[in-house]
């Protein structure tokens, strides 16, 4: 029996490449970890084209913008995770950790904001204040940089959108592992929302996403990992990684009763259309794999 520490085998490869459009490379995890670049490499081998590799806190945002900075196959994304803005309010050290975003928002290889927005799953009442403030500083840095927006929305549907129409959404707005129904589905498509799905999709218990994914106009469909959580089918409780996404756009397809090479082209130019392309060289060698700021 495999280790469900263990990182799962290759999957046959796409033949129509796609990207993996929210990971987290720094994560360590698995009885097998992987350097980056390993997950990268494997990436490559089954058609994963490139990925956006996203920021939570201040040391996995500047890693991230400073992989980057050096790995052709890699975009990133910096922001501060709704869990951690009440923390630094209590600290007195939001407004400067946002500085430091809207700083690492400017370079050139770090193409969205995110993952920000509002989770109310693990934050009372008393930190929902300092996320609302964050999530529309947030808004505020992608607006000024021309970038798009990483949501991240956990039970927190009516309030997320309702955000994004006071203040204005960005112009290209992506709900990160989207959780929420055809009702949901519908409210992004009316705005031109992306819908950003996971190996959540390919759950058995989860035919709310499937519906929605029915539903909304295939321009507006993104596919991701959130490794190293999330491992879709058939490898579920087994760590994450963007070498697994072939797993998910399958599942997508069948579901969608549409041709895998169809949907991942359209996937994939879905993703430049939100984040632009990757096909810059590195300008140095890569950095040591550290979460440091």
């Amino acid at each position: 029996m495999a280790d469900e520490r263990e990182y799962p085998p290759l999957p046959e490869a796409l033949v129509v490449g796609v990207y993996d459009n929210h990971t987290h490379l720094e994560y360590e995890q698995g009885a097998n970890t992987l350097d980056y670049r390993e997950h990268l490499d494997r990436a490559s081998s089954v058609g994963v084209r490139g990925v956006v590799q996203v920021g939570t806190d201040l040391a996995s945002s500047y890693w991230s913008a400073d992989i980057a900075a050096v790995e052709p196959r890699v975009l990133a994304a910096v922001a501060l995770h709704p869990n951690e803005a009440p923390l630094l309010d209590a600290a007195g050290t939001l407004d400067d950790a946002l500085e430091q975003i809207d700083t690492l928002a400017g370079r050139p290889r770090v193409r969205a904001v995110g993952e920000t927005g509002l989770d109310f799953f693990r934050t009372g009442e008393e930190g929902r204040a300092a996320q609302q403030r964050s999530f529309e500083a947030h808004i505020e840095i992608a607006k000024r940089h021309g970038i798009a927006l990483q949501i991240h929305d956990r039970d927190a549907h009516q309030q997320v959108v309702e955000t994004l129409l006071r203040v204005g959404a960005p112009e290209r707005t992506v709900f990160h592992c989207f959780s929420g129904d055809v009702e949901l589905a519908r409210v992004c498509a009316e705005h031109g929302w992306y819908l950003s799905f996971a190996g959540t999709v390919t759950f058995k218990n989860a035919p709310a996403l499937r519906e929605a994914l029915e539903v909304v106009p295939r321009r507006l469909v993104l596919v991701e990992t959130d490794a190293p959580y999330l491992t879709p089918v058939p490898f579920r409780g087994r760590p994450n990684a963007p070498y697994l996404i072939p797993h998910t756009v399958r599942a997508m397809a069948a579901h969608l009763g549409t041709e895998v090479s169809m949907l991942g082209a359209l996937i994939a130019s879905n993703t430049e259309e939100v984040y632009g392309r990757w096909d810059s060289e590195p300008v140095t060698d890569p950095p040591a794999p550290q979460t440091e700021s």
